[in-house]
C-alpha cells in the first residue's frame, strides 16, 4: 500500500497552479490577499499553458478607477506568428468598483504595495491572487529566516524521536 504524500495539495481540483511570487513572500509581509481575473490575448494564454512567466518584478497601479499588472512578463508564444504579443505590456485586472476601492485604495497608504502572488488556472480561466503587502526591512527578513530555521529544525528532532 502506498503512502500518503506529505507535501500539501490544494484542495480545488478545478485549480492548476501556474506561477508563483516567492520572492514576494520573502521581501513583504502579506497584510491581505484577493482574487481577480486578468484581461490576456490567445497567445499570451498559449504561453501560460506552456508556463512560461514571470512575476518576479512585477506589482499592481491603480488608475483612473482601473487596477493594472505592471512589469508582468509573458514571454511570446512561438506559433502565434504575426498575432504574437508584446511580452511586457500592461494587463488589465479585473476586480468589482467596491473592491477596488475597499482593498486597492488600501495601497496608497504610506509603504503598502499591490504585489502579485500567484498565478492560476480557474475553471479554465486565469486567475491571479494580488496581495496587499508592506515591505520587510532586512532585519524582519533575517528574523523570519530564523524562525523558520528553527521549525525546521524542532521537525527534525521530532521525526527522529518516532
Amino acid at each position: 500500500m502506498a503512502k500518503p504524500s506529505k507535501k500539501k495539495t490544494n484542495n480545488d481540483p478545478n485549480e492548476r497552479v501556474i506561477c508563483q511570487n516567492r520572492k514576494a513572500l520573502h521581501n513583504y509581509s502579506v497584510l491581505d490577499s484577493m482574487e481577480c481575473g486578468v484581461i490576456l490575448q490567445g497567445s499570451e494564454v498559449k504561453s501560460l499553458r506552456e508556463g512560461r512567466i514571470s512575476l518576479e518584478e512585477s506589482y499592481a497601479r491603480v488608475k483612473d478607477d482601473e487596477v493594472w499588472l505592471i512589469g508582468c512578463d509573458i514571454p511570446e508564444y512561438i506559433d502565434a506568428n504575426q498575432f504574437n504579443h508584446r511580452p511586457k505590456r500592461l494587463r488589465k485586472l479585473l476586480m468589482h468598483r467596491r473592491e477596488i476601492r475597499r482593498f486597492a485604495d488600501r495601497a496608497m497608504e504610506k509603504g503598502l504595495t499591490l504585489v502579485p502572488l500567484r498565478l492560476y488556472f480557474k475553471e479554465g480561466k486565469v486567475k491571479l491572487l494580488l496581495g496587499l503587502c508592506k515591505g520587510k526591512a532586512k532585519h524582519d527578513k533575517r528574523e523570519a529566516m530564523k524562525t523558520a530555521d528553527a521549525k525546521r529544525e524542532i521537525a527534525r528532532q521530532m521525526l527522529k524521536r518516532r
